[in-house]
Order: C-alpha cells, then sequence, then structure tokens
C-alpha cells in the first residue's frame, strides 16, 4: 500500500503546476480568462436591457367591429419590444376611448391612429348616432367627401327604379382607400342608431350612393 505521506497534495500540486514549465502558466491563465469571459458574456445575456420591460402600446382588448365608438372595456395595453412597435402606435388607451374605429380590429391588434376617427359628437353627428360603414360604387363621389361632411345615403328603389332615400343629414367619421382598383371605397357615416341597421342591411345587398349637402 502507498503512504499517503509520499502521494503530493492538492496545494503541493497546483503550486508545482503554477512554478512549473511557463507553457503550463499560459494555458492556466487562458482558461482562466475563458472562464471569466464565459460567465460574463452569460450574465449579459440573461441582464434585462433597457427595452427589457418593452413599450406600451394600445390594443384591442375584445373583437372590436368597424364603426364602434371604443369604450374603456374594448381595449387594454401590452408591451411589445420598441423595434416591433408600428408606426402610429398609441401608448395610452384614454387617445382612443370614445372615437370610431373605422375598421374591424381582433382581439390583441393594436390599435394605431390611422384607425381611428374623431368623436362622432365633434365631428357633427347627432347624440346616440352609430356609425355604419358603407361601400360606394362611385369612386369619384367618395374622393370629395373628408371627415365632417354632412350627407345622404340613398339607394334605387327595387320596382320603381328611384332613389330611396335611406339617411339624411349623415355625418362622414372616414373615407377609407380602396381595397383594390375595382373595389367601392368605404365610407364611415354616423347616424341614428334607429336606421343605422336598415342602412348596414341596405349596403350589403344595394348599390348605395351618398348626395353632399
Amino acid at each position: 500500500m502507498t503512504d499517503s505521506r509520499l502521494a503530493p497534495r492538492p496545494l503541493s500540486r497546483f503550486g508545482a503546476f503554477v512554478v512549473g514549465p511557463g507553457w503550463r502558466r499560459v494555458a492556466l491563465l487562458r482558461r482562466a480568462a475563458a472562464g471569466v469571459l464565459a460567465t460574463l458574456a452569460l450574465a449579459l445575456a440573461i441582464a434585462p436591457g433597457p427595452d427589457a420591460g418593452g413599450v406600451p402600446v394600445v390594443v384591442a382588448a375584445v373583437d372590436v367591429a368597424a364603426g364602434s365608438t371604443l369604450r374603456p372595456a374594448d381595449l387594454g395595453v401590452r408591451h411589445w419590444p420598441a423595434d416591433l412597435v408600428p408606426g402610429g402606435a398609441l401608448p395610452d388607451p384614454a387617445g382612443a376611448e370614445g372615437r370610431v374605429l373605422v375598421g374591424a380590429a381582433r382581439a390583441g391588434e393594436p390599435i394605431t391612429d390611422t384607425r381611428l376617427a374623431g368623436p362622432a359628437a365633434v365631428l357633427g353627428a347627432p347624440a346616440g348616432a352609430a356609425a355604419v360603414p358603407v361601400r360606394l360604387a362611385d369612386s369619384g363621389a367618395a374622393a370629395l367627401l373628408i371627415p365632417g361632411s354632412t350627407v345622404d345615403v340613398v339607394t334605387v328603389g327595387g320596382e320603381s327604379g328611384e332613389p330611396v332615400v335611406l339617411a339624411t343629414a349623415a355625418a362622414v367619421l372616414a373615407v377609407l382607400p380602396p381595397d383594390s382598383p375595382s373595389s367601392g371605397r368605404l365610407v364611415l357615416v354616423a347616424m341614428p342608431a334607429g336606421i343605422a341597421a336598415r342602412v348596414a342591411a341596405a349596403s350589403l345587398t344595394e348599390q348605395v350612393a351618398v348626395t353632399l349637402r
């Protein structure tokens, strides 16, 4: 059996390694430096950066239909990475509450400034008005409209061919660009809630036009 007293102790072996040939000391220093750099790189990778919390972005809390007046319950705030935040994103729900959404939004979708029209009351719509999207066949007429314009919404009668007025003194909230060159322009108009459903139904099955006041 080997006498344990004759076996070199770990501290003695370490001392012999350090004071041994120069290449051993260089190798030891390189390994130590590599370990320190690896530890530092790992710490930097997992450490939170300045944007780790993300940027607050207002999103739809639920599915919201086009023409809806946004309520606090419709909105939420999510934190997005700064480089993924879309242009015109709102940081505070107060900037969207009470405004009209010009296009439908899914839950979680960011609400940007171009998706919003002003409050119906500001644009001259009557109290208790509802916003209705209407697709116009005549793109030239749509080009004459701006938010705040006052229009009558008309269609052609089924049998007589005479124009039928669906709504009078409706306020234009927004005019959207066409989805394609062949599609009509979508116009968001505000009108009394009692006739909004009728206009919405007519716009699905009939050609609808507007006359300016």
